[in-house]
């Protein structure tokens, strides 16, 4: 069974944006409001979720959340809002 794994934008107190990654949405997003997820988010309390992505293999959900953080803040949400309607490629297994 493939696990599934999201990668999510959360909106900080201070306006500041925190990609993640998890594979319970609901835990993390309760730790990260706790101050126990990040020290990013810990000093920027509270936070509220703005997008996740759709179900993703672990390393995709990585993948995905490095090409976000390497964008500037006012692209964040677009790429990956954009990657909530990108289809999943399957690969093909040669026989």
């Amino acid at each position: 069974m493939r696990e599934s794994w999201l990668t999510y934008l959360l909106l900080c107190a201070d306006g500041k944006l925190y990609c993640g990654v998890t594979n319970d949405m609901g835990k993390r997003l309760d730790a990260h409001n706790r101050g126990i997820a990040s020290r990013f988010t810990r000093a920027r309390l509270p936070v509220t979720l703005l997008a996740t992505s759709r179900a993703l293999g672990k390393a995709e959900a990585f993948r995905l959340e490095y090409r976000i953080k390497r964008l500037p803040k006012n692209r964040k949400l677009a790429a990956l809002t954009a990657a909530q309607r990108r289809p999943r490629i399957k690969k093909k297994v040669m026989t």
